[in-house]
């Protein structure tokens, strides 16, 4: 019996994938996305992207997550329910990029084509990542930071794990930019608040107690950064403060100058994409092996421009 995989590569002329539909042997193709999280509005709004595709392509998804990002086993027993319907394809975002991958082979040898999008995974199964330059935006957030501080001073950073690929990348673009840029800038601690606001407000306390000279808090997804605005409002500290999303509590934050300001991804475009993929890969379609789906820095001068206002959610 042909797995999935085989019957795509044998598809017929008569495949078609345009603008709004895809029709492969008059069948509508169900995709489940399986997220890191879901309470986030950055995951609400990759959410609402993600149903946008479908009603373009025609398709039908789902999309759901555990209630926080630390549930690892929660996230792979959705991936195995997931599974067990026989998809025409799966999107995923990895709360862990190591311990998904023994599910992932197995959808994959059951030639089901996996695409991941916000969080990548140590194994080339998926298809394609879409997803954020992690990188390159932590190191921009470190720049700014840096501008903000005047180039000298202790800092720290609140991420919400060490397990997904944005978790590790974005402390790692951010730490290795101020080695290379500003010496005069310390990193004095890393911690993690599994992106649970509660966690991380009650981190940078400590934070602040441990390091009263403190000159800056650098929040690498959207409940740590919001942790971080709690926690140096609940103890009057004065920091310069750096986020990473955006959402509406980030927002106000910025706009009232308590935060100076934030990388925002494109959520909306994220989720779009991954469901895009998806359908030009089950249609036979090529796909690039990661596709860039952006980033920006707002503050107070900017947050209003069309461009930027475009891909901030509430």
């Amino acid at each position: 019996m042909l797995n999935r995989r085989e019957m795509i590569a044998g598809l017929s002329a008569t495949t078609v994938l345009t603008s709004t539909t895809v029709v492969i042997g008059q069948t509508r193709h169900y995709i489940p996305l399986i997220s890191k999280g879901f309470s986030h509005q950055f995951w609400q709004a990759v959410k609402l992207g993600s149903e946008q595709a479908a009603a373009e392509f025609g398709v039908d998804v789902t999309f759901e997550g555990p209630d926080n990002e630390g549930q690892v086993d929660r996230q792979i027993d959705m991936l195995a329910a997931a599974l067990a319907k026989n998809p025409a394809a799966i999107g995923f975002a990895a709360v862990d990029s190591q311990a998904s991958i023994p599910m992932l082979r197995e959808i994959d040898a059951a030639g089901i084509p996996i695409i991941a999008f916000d969080s990548g995974v140590a194994s080339d199964i998926p298809v394609t990542t879409c997803t954020t330059d992690n990188l390159a935006s932590a190191a921009l957030a470190a720049d700014k930071m840096a501008e903000a501080i005047g180039g000298a001073g202790k800092v720290a950073i609140i991420s919400h794990d060490q397990t997904s690929v944005t978790g590790i990348e974005r402390v790692d673009g951010f730490v290795d930019q101020v080695a290379a840029k500003y010496p005069d800038i310390e990193i004095v601690s890393i911690q993690y608040g599994g992106g649970d606001h509660l966690i991380s407000t009650e981190i940078t306390k400590s934070i602040l107690t441990a390091n009263p000279d403190l000159k800056g808090l650098f929040g690498a997804n959207e409940g740590s950064a919001i942790g971080i605005v709690n926690g140096v409002t609940e103890s009057g500290a004065d920091v310069v403060i750096i986020g990473y999303d955006s959402g509406a509590a980030q927002k106000e934050a910025v706009r009232s100058g308590l935060m100076a300001g934030a990388i925002t991804q494109n959520p909306v475009g994220i989720g779009y994409e991954t469901v895009k993929a998806a359908v030009m890969t089950v249609a036979g379609e090529a796909v690039p092996k990661v596709i860039d789906t952006g980033f920006y820095y707002y503050d107070q001068s900017n947050m209003d421009d069309a461009e930027i206002a475009a891909v901030l959610y509430d």
